[in-house]
């Protein structure tokens, strides 16, 4: 399933979603048009978070990549998915938590989900890229605030293709599903390189647990939650 917008008007424009979509694309386009391979190699380094580094070597050049990772990404297939949920989900988490409250929010997740990696494989060498573990803390609020929330999905079952409009609790549910079991399969593997599933679990953790600090209170009371 493919999520490709959701039914659920805004009150106010996600200014800060959509400057989020265009540093990152920015970013990647800076990315694209390095020199030379060691070059973006270079950049990679200086940028994406290193776990053995946080533990072993903590300095504010480290710690700050904490924060720079969150924007890099490693080709178009990972940028563009991670945009579109971004975009589908963003901005209505922006219009319940405020502008300034929807930023905070979203680094804080992205710490959290750089910490889960980290904390799996303390040693490791691998850099970790991507605005997907901030993203998944998106996705854990969106899940609290609008279950029921309509998303136009693509499914895909061989030839079989249809739009279908499905709540956002199974769309989201499954998604963290597909996650937890993919990290899982993971443990005790050889280090290697690839998507990042534990940062997206413990960014998705952190949405949860975060989401009723940050979304106003008039929001709770609208959807009935106290």
């Amino acid at each position: 399933m493919i999520p490709l917008y959701d039914e659920n008007p805004t009150r106010t424009f996600p200014i800060v979603t959509v400057l989020l979509i265009v540093v990152n694309v920015v970013v990647f386009f800076y990315e694209l048009i390095l020199p030379s391979p060691e070059a973006l190699e270079g950049f990679v380094e200086m940028a994406a978070v290193v776990p053995y580094d946080v533990t072993h070597n903590l300095n504010l050049p480290v710690a700050l990549t904490l924060f720079t990772s969150l924007f890099l990404h490693g080709g178009w297939f990972h940028l563009l998915g991670n945009m579109l949920y971004l975009w589908i989900f963003g901005n209505n988490v922006e219009d319940a938590m405020g502008h300034l409250g929807f930023t905070i929010f979203y680094l804080l997740c992205g710490l959290g989900a750089s910490g889960a990696q980290i904390a799996v494989n303390i040693t490791s060498r691998v850099p970790n890229i991507g605005a997907s573990g901030a993203i998944a803390g998106i996705l854990g609020a969106y899940l609290i605030l609008y279950p029921h929330a309509r998303v136009v999905t693509l499914v895909t079952l061989g030839y079989f293709i249809r739009l279908v409009r499905v709540p956002a609790i199974i769309v989201l549910g499954l998604w963290i599903v597909v996650q937890f079991l993919s990290g899982v399969a993971t443990l005790g593997m050889p280090e290697v390189g690839g998507v990042a599933w534990f940062a997206h679990l413990g960014g998705f953790l952190m949405g949860l647990l975060l989401v009723r600090l940050f979304a106003r209170r008039r929001e709770w009371y609208k959807r009935g939650i106290f």
